[in-house]
C-alpha cells in the first residue's frame, strides 16, 4: 500500500458548527468535589498516557467576568489605594475591585478531595473488558491549583480506551465522575491511517454560547490526536499574579465545547509567548507590566495546567508512517534583540542536537516538525521573534538546510493569525 500524507488543518475558530450536546458525567453528584474544568488526556504513546484532573468546588463556572475585566494594573492599584482610605471610597472603586476578586474566587474555585482513574480497552459500540484502576490520590494543595496528573502505563498499542475519572470528598462522599476516551499509538511497524489536527492562538472571546466552534468541527474528523501549538491563553498585562494567571486557564477550560473535545481526543500541548509570560518573551526579559508574575512562574504554571512530562520538547511515533516533533521555543532562547550569530538561539544547543539526532534516526515515512513559531514564514520585517526573522537568521538557516536534506518532512507552525502554505525559495522546505 502506498502511503500518503494528507493534512487537515482547522481554518478558523469561526467555523460554523452543529449544536453540541454535552454528556459529561457518568454519575451525577450533588456534593463536591466536581470537575468543572473537565479532563485532559495527553502525551499518548503506544503504551502510556497521562490524564490531567482538577477538583473544583462547583460543577460549572460561577461568577463570569470576562478576562478583559480581570486586569488593568494601574486601575486596580488606584482603586485599592482609595479603598484603603475610607474617606475617598467611590462606588466605582468597589465595583472594579469586586469584579476582579470575585472572578478569581468564584470562576472555578478548586477544592481538596480524592480522585482515581478507572480504565479499560473498549470498542466503538461501548463494550469492553473489565476496568483496571489506579489508587485513590489525595488532591489537597492549592499550591498545584488542586490538579493531579495520573500516568497510565502498560497499555495495549493501537487500542481505544475508556476512562472514568472518579472523585470523592475527604468525608468519603462520591463526587463527580467524568467519562473520556483516547486511542494509543500504533507500533512503529504497523501501517495505520492516522488523522490529527493542529491549532494555535485560542481567542479570548468565544464565538458561540457554548464556547469555540473549532472544537466540534474537529470532532467531525474523528482525530486520533490533537496538537495545540501554544498561545492557549493570553496573560499579557492581565496576569499580574499567579492567581490571575490560573484564572485564565479556569476560564478557558470551563466552556462546554472545550471540555467535550478534550475528554474525547488526546492532546499534545505546546507553549508560546502569551501562555508563558507575555508577548515575545524570553528568560532574561525584564518587564514591569507583569508586576508580581514572573517568567519562571509562567513556565511552572504551564506544566501544572496541561498533561505533560518533565520535558517540553519531545517526539512521538504513530505507526510506520508518521512521527512528529514538538519543540520548545521559549525556555532556552537568547534575547530577541541580541546581535545575530552562531551562538544566538531559540531552541538552545541541547534541543537542537536532540532534534537533528532523532530525525536522522527516524525511519517513519512522513516526519512532521510542529513548531510554536514559523521556521519558513513569511513574517513582517519588523518582527524579531522567530526563525523566519532576520534576528534569528543564523539558526533559522541551519534548521532549514537540515530539513531540506530530509525526505518527506514538513513544518506545521503556530503563532499565525492567518492561514498559509509556503515553500522556502532557497531550500524548498514546506510550512
Amino acid at each position: 500500500m502506498k502511503a500518503s500524507l494528507v493534512l487537515i488543518l482547522p481554518r478558523s475558530f469561526a467555523l460554523v458548527a452543529l449544536s453540541l450536546l454535552i454528556l459529561r458525567t457518568t454519575a451525577s453528584a450533588s456534593v463536591a468535589p466536581f470537575q468543572a474544568n473537565g479532563i485532559k488526556i495527553g502525551e499518548v504513546t503506544d503504551t502510556s498516557a497521562i490524564v490531567w484532573v482538577r477538583l473544583t468546588l462547583q460543577r460549572t463556572r460561577g461568577f463570569d467576568v470576562p478576562l478583559s475585566n480581570v486586569g488593568g494594573r494601574k486601575k486596580r492599584k488606584e482603586a485599592l489605594k482609595r479603598l484603603k482610605d475610607k474617606d475617598q471610597v467611590e462606588e466605582q472603586d468597589v465595583e472594579e475591585w469586586l469584579s476582579w476578586s470575585e472572578a478569581l474566587e468564584e470562576s472555578a474555585p478548586g477544592t481538596s478531595g480524592y480522585a482515581r482513574i478507572q480504565y479499560r480497552e473498549t470498542n466503538m459500540d461501548g463494550t469492553g473488558g473489565s476496568f483496571k484502576s489506579t489508587s485513590w490520590e489525595f488532591i489537597g494543595s492549592g499550591l498545584n491549583d488542586y490538579t493531579h496528573q495520573f500516568t497510565l502505563e502498560v497499555l495495549t498499542p493501537n487500542t481505544r480506551y475508556e476512562v472514568l475519572v472518579e472523585s470523592r470528598s475527604k468525608a468519603g462522599l462520591s463526587g463527580e465522575t467524568v467519562r473520556g476516551w483516547f486511542k494509543t499509538a500504533p507500533l512503529p511497524n504497523e501501517s495505520e491511517r492516522v488523522v490529527f489536527t493542529v491549532s494555535s492562538c485560542m481567542p479570548k472571546k468565544p464565538d458561540r454560547e457554548e464556547g469555540y466552534n473549532i472544537y466540534p468541527q474537529m470532532l467531525k474528523l474523528d482525530p486520533d490526536f490533537f496538537v495545540h501549538t501554544g498561545d492557549i491563553v493570553y496573560y499579557d498585562r492581565l496576569a499580574t499574579t499567579v492567581d490571575i494567571a490560573r484564572h485564565h486557564w479556569h476560564w478557558a477550560y470551563t466552556w462546554p465545547t472545550n471540555i467535550d473535545f478534550h475528554r474525547r481526543v488526546s492532546s499534545y500541548f505546546m507553549k508560546d509567548d502569551h501562555d508563558t509570560w507575555q508577548d515575545d518573551c524570553y528568560p532574561a526579559m525584564k518587564s514591569q507590566e507583569m508586576e508580581y508574575f514572573t517568567f519562571a512562574q509562567g513556565q511552572k504554571l504551564f506544566l501544572e495546567q496541561v498533561p505533560m512530562g518533565p520535558t517540553t520538547y519531545r517526539t512521538f511515533r504513530w505507526g510506520k508512517h508518521l512521527q512528529i516533533w514538538l519543540v520548545e521555543g521559549r525556555d532556552f532562547r537568547s534575547p530577541n534583540d541580541a546581535p545575530d550569530g552562531p551562538d544566538k538561539t531559540i531552541w538552545g544547543k541541547e534541543q537542537l542536537q536532540w532534534f537533528t539526532r532523532t530525525v536522522r534516526k527516524s525511519d517513519a515515512t512522513f516526519r512532521v516538525l510542529i513548531s510554536p513559531t514559523p521556521i519558513v514564514g513569511p513574517d513582517r520585517k519588523s518582527h524579531k521573534d522567530n526563525h523566519a526573522n532576520r534576528s534569528f537568521k543564523h539558526e533559522g538557516a541551519f534548521i532549514r538546510r537540515f530539513l531540506s536534506t530530509q525526505k518527506n518532512m514538513i513544518v506545521i507552525c503556530g503563532d499565525r493569525h492567518w492561514q498559509y502554505m509556503s515553500v522556502h525559495p532557497r531550500t524548498g522546505v514546506r510550512e
